[in-house]
């Protein structure tokens, strides 16, 4: 099933957005590589825009300023963790030994949202959904098909997402030191130690996957539109994949799942 019906369990990934310098070439460099549809938003939501695939909401672009006192956020794909009550589950973060970033507020009539970090630095959203539950496509061509936690310590986080949020994690078999993430013994995302590839100083992060029809023909439309290649396509169980960044620095991964990935 590609289109979303069903309200996201708390713990799985419901959504993912970027924060851009330039946010109108974020959107124009997305619908170029990815297919998306999207425009600025309206003021009363900071312009904030909800980009769609096939009339559905996919994955959200704002701009990257300064708000409240804070400097501008950022230039990164945010993986936002659905929650029954983002009140409780920042609470719970906090007594996991995560950091509430940015406290819970309200979005309008759309949910309740806040920015927190793992006790390894990594920095995600939870969302309450009300009139908006996340993302109305997932698992095809465009779309957002898997979340993946880069950690240092995968041990201390693997415990932290557990006690904060029910996320259990486990060896993935047929894939060494990858952990498969389950809610309700349902697969949500993985996790897996910080790789030696990386810059030394990257931190913890979470990573967002798009499903392409074709990763080497994606990766070609990256570096037309000015983005970079910071791992070739290569195979690998679940797919052929890669790991890129746009122009303007946000890194994420394509994948052309195996078809027993499509779901």
């Amino acid at each position: 099933m590609s289109e979303v019906t069903d309200p996201y369990q708390p713990g799985t990934p419901c959504w993912v957005d970027l924060a851009a310098p330039d946010q109108q070439a974020a959107i124009d460099f997305y619908s170029q590589v990815l297919g998306w549809t999207g425009k600025i938003g309206p003021a009363e939501t900071g312009g904030y825009a909800v980009c769609e695939l096939h009339g559905k909401p996919v994955a959200g672009i704002m701009a990257a300023v300064p708000m409240g006192g804070q400097p501008a956020p950022p230039t990164v794909w945010t993986t936002y963790l659905a929650a029954a009550d983002a009140e409780a589950a920042s609470q719970a973060v906090s007594t996991a030994g995560g950091t509430v970033l940015m406290p819970v507020m309200d979005v309008m009539a759309l949910g309740r949202m806040g920015v927190v970090a793992d006790p390894t630095g990594a920095v995600f959203g939870i969302w309450q959904a009300r009139d908006f539950p996340g993302a109305g496509v997932v698992n095809e061509a465009g779309a957002l098909i898997w979340n993946e936690l880069n950690t240092t310590e995968p041990s201390a986080a693997g415990t932290f997402y557990q006690a904060a949020f029910g996320i259990d994690s486990s060896p993935m078999e047929g894939a060494e030191h990858y952990y498969g993430l389950t809610v309700n013994d349902r697969p949500v995302g993985g996790m897996q130690p910080m790789s030696a590839q990386m810059p030394a100083d990257t931190p913890s992060h979470w990573l967002a996957y798009f499903a392409v029809d074709d990763a080497d023909a994606t990766v070609a439309k990256v570096t037309a539109a000015g983005g970079a290649v910071l791992q070739e396509p290569f195979d690998m169980v679940a797919g052929r994949m890669a790991v890129v960044s746009d122009p303007q620095g946000a890194t994420f991964a394509v994948i052309h799942p195996k078809p027993m990935q499509q779901g």
